[in-house]
C-alpha cells in the first residue's frame, strides 16, 4: 500500500506576556492581565481555530516546546491553493495568529467584548511544499502597537510553528456498508482494490458474540423487532484472499428510550470492533468499542464514542474519542489525541499501530484516522484516512475499516423510531 503526502501544520508553546514596566500600566490597554486571554488562528481555506493563550509573569520562563495548541492537516490540493494568490491578493496566503484579551459573551446581561492585543503572520513559502520537518517559527516576537509609547509592542506572544511529513492512507467504500461494499485504495486516479466488506443481520441476539460470531446468519428482521430494537448487525472485513481480517457487530441493541422515540445517551447502542486472535484460529480478540446514540435539538447529532480495549482480560478502556455528527447532513469521526487532548480532562493517548495497547503517551500523539460518512437518508460511502505510522500490516488498516462501517451503520440505527411502518416497505431500518 503505497500512502499520500500530508503536511502537519503545528502552532503550540504558546505565552503572551507585557514586557517591563507595561505590565503593570493602564496605558497598555490590557488591565494587566486580569481577563483570559485566547487567541484566533487563521489559514485560507480552513476554518478557524481558537485557543487559550497562557499568562508568563517571569522573563525567564518559556512555554513548554512540546505543548501542540492546534493542527491544521494539508494534503496536495491545499499547499497549491495556498501558494497559488487569489483573484484579491497579491501574495501568497499566510497564517495569521490574532491574539485578544477577554472572551466573547455577556455578563449580568451586559455585552462583552474581546480586545484584540496583535496579530502575528506567517507567510506560506515554498519549504511548505518539501515535504521535510521545518521549524518556521521558533521564540518570542512583539506584537500591537502602543501609540503612547512610541510604536513598542504592547505585549510579546511566544510561539512554536513547525511543519512535519504525516503520510496517510486513504480509502473509500464503495457503496453504503449494508450493501457489502468493496473498499478500495485512492492514490491520485488509481483506485486499487484492498478489502470487501460483508454486511449481514441476524433474527436473533448473540448470546456470546465473541464465540458464535461465525454463525451462519439470516438477513433481515421482524418488522415487530425492528419497532423495538435494532440489533444482530455484523460487519466482517474481507482482504483479497477472502479471509476474515476484521469484523464489527452490535453487542447493545439500539432501542429507543423510556417516553422517546430515539435512541438517547441514557441507554446507547454499542458495536464492538474485533480482529482475528493470533492464537486461537477462528476465533476473534476484542479490539475496541463504539457507542452512539441521537442527540436532539434543533438539529439533531450523532454521538459516537470510541473506546479502545485492553488486550488484558481486566475489562480496562481507554476513551479515543467522542464526535457529533450531523444527523441531516453527516460529518466527520476522527481519532486525533492531539486535538482531544487539549479538551479532555484526563490526556488522551495514541497507540502506536491498531493492535499496540501499550507505550501510549503523548510522544505519538496527533492524527490517527478519520472516516466523513453521509446523513440520514443520503446514500454514504465512508471516505477514510489512515495516518501511516499507526499503520504496521494490512490488518491494521481492516480494523480501522470494520470501525468505520460501524459508525456509518450507527447513523442508520439512530435514526428515530416509527410508530407505524408503511405498508410493503422494504427497508426495516
Amino acid at each position: 500500500m503505497d500512502p499520500q503526502a500530508f503536511i502537519r501544520l503545528s502552532i503550540g508553546s504558546l505565552g503572551l506576556r507585557l514586557p517591563g514596566k507595561a505590565i503593570n500600566s493602564a496605558k497598555s490597554g490590557i488591565s494587566a492581565f486580569s481577563s483570559p486571554c485566547s487567541c484566533e488562528i487563521r489559514l485560507r481555506g480552513f476554518p478557524a481555530q481558537t485557543t487559550s493563550v497562557p499568562l508568563v509573569s517571569s522573563p525567564e520562563t518559556t512555554p513548554d516546546i512540546h505543548s501542540i495548541a492546534s493542527s491544521f492537516y494539508l494534503e496536495e490540493s491545499h499547499l497549491k491553493a495556498l501558494l497559488t494568490p487569489g483573484c484579491f491578493y497579491t501574495h501568497h496566503a499566510c497564517l495569521e495568529i490574532l491574539v485578544f484579551t477577554g472572551r466573547r459573551g455577556t455578563h449580568c446581561g451586559v455585552g462583552i467584548k474581546r480586545q484584540q492585543i496583535g496579530t502575528f503572520k506567517l507567510e506560506v513559502g515554498p519549504e511548505w511544499g518539501e515535504g521535510k520537518p521545518v521549524i518556521l517559527f521558533s521564540g518570542w516576537i512583539g506584537i500591537g502597537k502602543n501609540k503612547q509609547e512610541s510604536g513598542k509592542p504592547v505585549a510579546e506572544l511566544h510561539l512554536r510553528v513547525k511543519l512535519d511529513p504525516d503520510p496517510r492512507y486513504v480509502f473509500q467504500f464503495e457503496d453504503v456498508s449494508t450493501q457489502s461494499p468493496q473498499i478500495v485504495q485512492l492514490q491520485g486516479s488509481i483506485r486499487q482494490p484492498i478489502f470487501s466488506c460483508k454486511f449481514s443481520q441476524e433474527r436473533t441476539s448473540l448470546v456470546d458474540p465473541l464465540s458464535s460470531y461465525l454463525t451462519t446468519s439470516v438477513d433481515g428482521a421482524s418488522l415487530e423487532n425492528e419497532r423495538r430494537e435494532r440489533k444482530g448487525w455484523k460487519v466482517k472485513i474481507h482482504d483479497l484472499s477472502g479471509s476474515a481480517v476484521a469484523a464489527a457487530f452490535i453487542t447493545t441493541p439500539f432501542v429507543p428510550s423510556t417516553g422517546c422515540d430515539w435512541v438517547a445517551k441514557s441507554n446507547p447502542g454499542a458495536w464492538l470492533i474485533v480482529r482475528p486472535d493470533a492464537c486461537r484460529p477462528e476465533s476473534w480478540q476484542p479490539w475496541g468499542k463504539l457507542e452512539a446514540w441521537r442527540e436532539r435539538g434543533i438539529r439533531d447529532s450523532i454521538c459516537c464514542r470510541f473506546h479502545l480495549l485492553s488486550e488484558e482480560n481486566d475489562g480496562g478502556e481507554v476513551l479515543m474519542s467522542e464526535i457529533l455528527i450531523s444527523a441531516e447532513k453527516g460529518g466527520e469521526f476522527f481519532i486525533d489525541t492531539a486535538k482531544q487532548m487539549r479538551s479532555a480532562v484526563t490526556p488522551i493517548p495514541s497507540p502506536q499501530s491498531s493492535g499496540d495497547f501499550s507505550g501510549l503517551g503523548p510522544v505519538s500523539a496527533g492524527f490517527v484516522m478519520s472516516c466523513r460518512v453521509q446523513g440520514e437518508g443520503r446514500r454514504s460511502k465512508p471516505m477514510v484516512q489512515l495516518a501511516m505510522r499507526h499503520v504496521t500490516c494490512v490488518e491494521d488498516a481492516a480494523i480501522f475499516m470494520a470501525l468505520a462501517a460501524a459508525v456509518d451503520l450507527s447513523i442508520v440505527a439512530c435514526r428515530p423510531f416509527r410508530r407505524k411502518f408503511r405498508k410493503g416497505s422494504r427497508h426495516s431500518f
